[in-house]
C-alpha cells in the first residue's frame, strides 16, 4: 500500500496530517478449526494490508470513510452504539474494548483501503481490527504489546461483532515476521517462528470466489458440537478442557460413546492438532513432501469429519492435486467457501496458475483469483 497515496485520499475527504497504519491478513497453512478448541495453529500473515489514515478530533465521534465500500460511517462514542451488521462493526468493536480498558478516545477521522479480499478466509476481518487498534491507541498517545491487542481484537469479534472465533486471525496479523510461518499455541499463546526461505517453494492461494452464506452459524454451531464432545470425554479422561487436552490414541479408546455427529468433529480436531504439531517437524527436517501429504489430510478431514467445505473448495484442491510439482493442497479459513492454499514447487508455480485458472472456470464459470504469497511483516505504523 502507497503512503502517499492513502494520505492525498485521507486529505480529500478530511483535515489533518494523519498518521498511518497497517495490519495484514493471513493464510493458514494447517490447523484448521482447532484454535477455539485451545490447539495448534500454523498460520503465515500475506502481503496484502489493510491500512488506516486516522487524525484525532475532539468531538468523541469517529468518521470513518472506507475506500472500498465508498462509504461514510459515523459512531458516537458517547452513544452506546450496539453493532450494526455492517463492516463498521470491526472498527466499532475495536473502539469499544479499548475504552473497557481505560482509553478514553477523543474521536477520529479514519480513512480505510484494504487490499485484503472480502469474504476470502484470508481474515480481512483480523486485518481492520488490528490496524484500527492501532490507529485508535495513537489518538491517546497509548501502547499495548501485540499479544494483549490481538486479545481485544479477538474479544471485539466474540462480544461484540458476535462470532465466537479463537484468537489465531489477530495474534498473526500482529505477529507476523516477513519469510516465516508461525506456529502458535492457543491456549497458552506460546509462539515460534518458524523460516519458509526455501527458494525452491512457494505457497500459491486459490480464490474459489464463492462465499456461501451458511459460514458464520455453521461455524458457531461447530464450536458448541466440540464442546460437547468435551463434555462426554470428561467422564473418562477426568481434568481435559479442551480437545487438545485428548491424544488421538485415547480418542480411538472412547469415540464410540460420541453421537455420530459429534464424534466427527472431535476426530477432526483431534487429528488436526497431531498433524500440525508433524508438519512443524516435517518443516524443521526440510521435508516439504511429507508436510505436503499433511496438508492433504487436513483438507480430506475438513471436508469429511468436519464437513466445511463446499464443492469449489473440493474442486480446487482436485484440480491442484492433478497438477505437477504440487505436493499439498488444502481449504483454509472457516471453510463454506474462500480459498485454497498449496504448496508448489517454485519452478512449476507457472503452469500450475495456468491449468488450474482454466479448469475450474471451465467447471463453474468462475475465474478464480490466484496469488503467490511470501510471508509478511505484521502490523505496524506505515513511516
Amino acid at each position: 500500500m502507497d503512503r502517499k497515496q492513502v494520505v492525498k485520499k485521507f486529505e480529500h475527504h478530511f483535515a489533518g496530517q494523519p498518521r498511518v497504519f497497517c495490519a495484514p491478513g493471513r493464510v493458514n497453512l494447517i490447523g484448521e478449526h482447532t484454535d477455539y478448541n485451545d490447539g495448534y495453529v500454523f498460520p503465515m500473515a500475506i502481503g496484502f494490508y489493510t491500512t488506516i489514515a486516522v487524525f484525532p478530533t475532539r468531538d468523541r465521534k469517529l468518521y470513518i470513510r472506507s475506500e472500498n465500500m465508498d462509504e461514510l460511517i459515523a459512531i458516537d462514542l458517547d452513544a452506546n452504539e450496539k453493532k450494526r451488521h455492517h463492516w463498521s462493526d470491526y472498527v466499532a468493536g475495536m473502539a469499544h474494548v479499548l475504552e473497557k480498558e481505560g482509553f478514553r478516545l477523543p474521536g477520529a477521522s479514519m480513512l480505510i483501503e484494504s487490499e485484503v479480499p472480502v469474504g476470502s478466509g484470508l481474515s480481512s476481518s483480523a486485518a481492520l481490527e488490528m490496524s484500527s487498534a492501532l490507529a485508535l491507541l495513537s489518538t491517546v498517545g497509548g501502547e499495548l504489546n501485540s499479544e494483549k491487542l490481538a486479545l481485544l481484537g479477538q474479544k471485539a469479534e466474540n462480544q461484540f461483532v458476535g462470532m465466537n472465533c479463537g484468537i489465531m486471525d489477530q495474534f498473526i496479523s500482529m505477529h507476523g515476521r516477513e519469510n516465516h510461518a508461525l506456529f502458535l499455541d492457543c491456549r497458552t499463546l506460546d509462539y515460534e517462528l518458524v523460516p519458509l526461505k526455501s527458494d525452491a517453494l512457494r505457497i500459491v492461494i486459490c480464490n474459489t470466489m464463492v462465499k456461501h452464506e451458511l459460514g458464520a452459524s455453521e461455524y458457531n454451531k461447530r464450536r458448541a458440537e466440540c464442546e460437547k464432545g468435551v463434555l462426554i470425554l470428561s467422564a473418562d479422561y477426568a481434568g481435559i478442557k479442551a480437545l487438545r487436552d485428548v491424544s488421538f490414541a485415547q480418542f480411538q479408546k472412547v469415540q464410540h460413546k460420541l453421537p455420530p455427529v459429534v464424534r466427527k468433529r472431535c476426530r477432526h480436531v483431534i487429528s488436526e492438532n497431531e498433524r500440525t504439531l508433524q508438519s512443524i517437524a516435517a518443516l524443521n527436517a526440510d521435508d516439504s513432501a511429507t508436510f505436503g501429504r499433511l496438508m492433504n489430510a487436513s483438507h480430506d478431514s475438513l471436508r469429511d469429519d468436519y464437513q466445511v467445505s463446499c464443492a469449489e473448495l473440493d474442486l480446487l484442491v482436485k484440480l491442484a492435486r492433478a497438477c505437477d510439482g504440487c505436493l499439498g493442497a488444502r481449504m483454509t479459513g472457516g471453510g463454506f467457501g474462500g480459498c485454497t492454499v498449496n504448496l508448489l514447487v517454485a519452478d512449476k508455480v507457472e503452469a500450475f496458475v495456468e491449468e488450474v485458472s482454466k479448469a475450474y472456470e471451465r467447471e463453474t464459470a468462475l475465474h478464480p483469483d490466484i496469488y503467490i504469497s511470501v510471508p509478511a511483516r505484521g502490523a505496524h505504523e506505515v513511516k
